[in-house]
């Protein structure tokens, strides 16, 4: 009894030693000021490590802010003893994706198994949405903290403030004096030679779900500057419905809470533009369109791409049909009822849709994904939510396109394709989605840019120079990743490691994006700082919608027990069943096994 006392009471002092400890470090800014005998901007060399924040003075020394970082010492560098205790039982990211994407017999037990299920969720969710900023901090005109990050919702947010002005290097104080040329960097880098298909069997109805979802919230205001953004904070539908009340009015049908549409082939599909008062497309004025082939959809630029045209059908199908069955349990309800609800019920579709088909095949993790927002209810969780324009800048995936489609016995090149929805009225709707299911999608990878959307790259990585993105170690250091080494660390093939040593130096002065598209091969998608950095962005825009927080997410929100049947079910395969007109097959982010 006198040993077990004895060990007890060591345990106490020890615990109280540990909380002393780290209380004596933790929420104190212990900061020191740093000489330097540079003739430039200390903080352009990011001195502080462990998101500590660098403020120079005109002596040309500095001083790190460590407050709430875990960290102390000149340069944040050093832990305090509770960040060392959690660094050793925390997984490191690299092998923690190893882990998730190999066949290991615990994600067979962990998926089968309800509260086990429910923790894996409850860990992905708070993990990732703790690496997001809440409130955010940056905003692209300073490189310091202002109001306007936070109030100012026509910023996009920033994770990393610009790299500050007049440093010896583009980048800071590594690397080449003047970025590579971009006609250069597109010919050595992106441009495809030869189509690379995805090795994870992607089609096509992944790369349009890509780009038709988060087309909701990429929405930069390009008549200010690159900074700016027109869209909302998150997963709002509006690429669905219309991002002004005047758009969302104009494509109402006004009765049964239903979305205008029109009958061709005795099936339902958008109306025509020429039908609809208020509202612009972006139809390029030197394309000859006729009216017969002009369309009005939530999004301006939907209709100019055949498989973005096709989603904006099934969904507008998918509005009216829950529009039935809402009247059917509530035939007392109003038009705007009816309309209101039926959206609350398709934002939980696209969110359920995204992270149990979408994401769960982007990260080809073992353990399934799982729309469970009740899990973090009662946690530290915030619902709150602003789109950062590093995510916007990360989701350039030109590479997961083809260059072309074959539909039936016709083949369509991208160009083909362009302007117009003409294929999917030639063969039916029903035929091209066939075709998106059974065709490749690109890897997402360098040197397999399509060649026509090289001007797009090309504007996206000036914006990114404008910008003053900080280089691709810095955002593998922000989110717990250890910064490469050099460019066969990177890249892991000699050829391309060469040609970016001749383009940049050295490897921390690689950009943001080349470094993400460069990077070598993970098992998931895309490369693992793409995963690691996107992922935080991606979960905690979906978790945080409000239809997830503790008052919304119950059966009155959606119409009943009904309505959130219908969330609670959604799938990929649902999606289109429900809105095909022949019997559906095939639907999935993936090719059909044994398609050649």
């Amino acid at each position: 009894m006198q040993a077990m006392s004895d060990r007890r009471r060591a345990i106490g002092f020890i615990a109280v030693v540990a909380v002393v400890w780290s209380l004596s470090f933790s929420g104190k800014p212990q900061n020191n000021r740093v000489a330097t005998t540079l003739d430039y901007d200390p903080c352009c060399g990011y001195p502080c490590g462990n998101q500590g924040v660098c403020m120079s003075f005109p002596d040309r020394s500095y001083e790190c802010d460590c407050t709430n970082t875990g960290h102390y010492g000149a340069n944040c560098s050093k832990a305090e003893f509770m960040t060392t205790v959690v660094k050793l039982i925390k997984p490191d990211p690299e092998y923690l994706h190893i882990l998730l994407t190999s066949d290991l017999w615990v994600w067979k037990i962990i998926n089968n198994i309800g509260f086990l299920q429910d923790a894996a969720m409850k860990y992905i969710f708070l993990s990732r949405g703790d690496q997001v900023d809440s409130p955010v901090r940056f905003e692209s005109d300073h490189s310091y903290i202002t109001l306007d990050a936070y109030y100012n919702e026509t910023y996009y947010a920033r994770t990393l403030p610009p790299i500050p002005e007049h440093c010896p290097t583009p980048m800071g104080v590594k690397g080449v004096k003047e970025l590579p040329n971009l006609d250069l960097l597109m010919k050595k880098v992106f441009a495809r030679k030869e189509f690379i298909p995805d090795p994870h069997d992607t089609n096509l109805l992944f790369q349009y779900y890509a780009q038709h979802f988060t087309h909701q919230f990429f929405r930069t205001n390009y008549t200010m500057c690159p900074q700016f953004t027109k869209g909302n904070g998150g997963v709002d539908v509006s690429n669905i419905y219309g991002l002004t009340e005047q758009h969302r009015r104009a494509i109402r049908m006004n009765s049964d809470g239903k979305l205008k549409y029109q009958v061709i082939n005795d099936e339902h599909y958008p109306p025509y533009l020429r039908d609809v008062q208020g509202i612009e497309m972006d139809y390029p004025p030197h394309i000859p369109i006729t009216e017969d082939n002009k369309f009005a959809l939530g999004h301006p630029f939907f209709a100019l791409l055949p498989g973005l045209f096709v989603f904006s059908t099934i969904w507008m199908r998918e509005h009216n049909r829950v529009c039935d069955v809402l009247k059917n349990q509530h035939p007392d309800w109003d038009d705007e009822r009816l309309y209101q609800t039926a959206k609350l019920i398709i934002t939980g579709e696209v969110i359920k849709i995204t992270i149990e088909d979408y994401v769960q095949h982007l990260s080809q993790y073992k353990v399934d994904l799982k729309f469970k927002p009740q899990v973090v209810h009662g946690t530290r969780f915030q619902f709150d939510n602003r789109i950062n324009a590093e995510f916007n800048h990360l989701y350039h995936w030109h590479p997961l396109i083809p260059d072309g489609i074959q539909v039936e016995d016709k083949y369509y090149s991208l160009m083909d394709m362009a302007f117009s929805t003409k294929s999917v009225f030639t063969h039916g709707l029903d035929k091209f989605i066939e075709s998106m299911a059974t065709s490749r999608a690109g890897k997402l990878s360098h040197s397999n840019h399509p060649l026509v959307t090289l001007p797009v790259l090309k504007k996206m990585m000036e914006n990114g120079r404008k910008l003053r993105y900080q280089g691709i170690n810095e955002y593998r250091k922000r989110f717990a990743l250890k910064p490469f080494k050099d460019f066969m660390d990177l890249t892991g093939d000699e050829a391309l490691a060469k040609d970016l040593q001749e383009l940049y130096g050295h490897v921390d002065a690689v950009e943001f994006y080349v470094g993400l598209l460069t990077e070598k091969d993970s098992p998931s998608l895309t490369p693992l700082t793409m995963v690691n950095v996107g992922g935080p962005w991606s979960v905690k825009g979906l978790i945080a919608n409000p239809i997830c927080s503790p008052h919304w997410w119950k059966p009155s929100t959606f119409g009943g027990d009904v309505g959130f049947d219908i969330v609670n079910s959604a799938s990929l395969e649902k999606l289109f069943c429900n809105n095909m007109k022949s019997k559906c097959k095939n639907i999935a982010f993936k090719v059909p096994r044994g398609t050649p």
